[in-house]
């Protein structure tokens, strides 16, 4: 087996720089989700700390089968209905 078959086969077939952008692109999709519900407009700086929004809707210009392959992989968590987290740290 080549290397490059190697590397496919266990990135489910995929390009790992293209893996790698999707990643790179769900985790600025959870930033922007995360500043966005943390913001104080529209409730009192005084009520209290974070809402803890952990997981979103993953970017739509990759397909389902590159958000499969990346939770296969342990990098992000599908957790039902569509929505993907970052796997909780020990």
């Amino acid at each position: 087996m080549t290397d490059i078959t190697q590397n496919e086969s266990s990135n489910g077939g995929f390009d790992p720089a293209e893996l790698k952008r999707a990643y790179a692109a769900f985790k600025k999709r959870l930033k922007l989700q995360r500043l966005d519900d943390n913001s104080t407009l529209g409730r009192s700086p005084l009520s209290g700390g974070e809402r803890g929004l952990t997981a979103v809707t993953p970017p739509n210009q990759y397909p389902q089968e590159i958000w499969n392959e990346l939770a296969r992989q342990g990098k992000i968590r599908s957790v039902g209905q569509g929505l993907y987290e970052l796997p909780r740290r020990p």
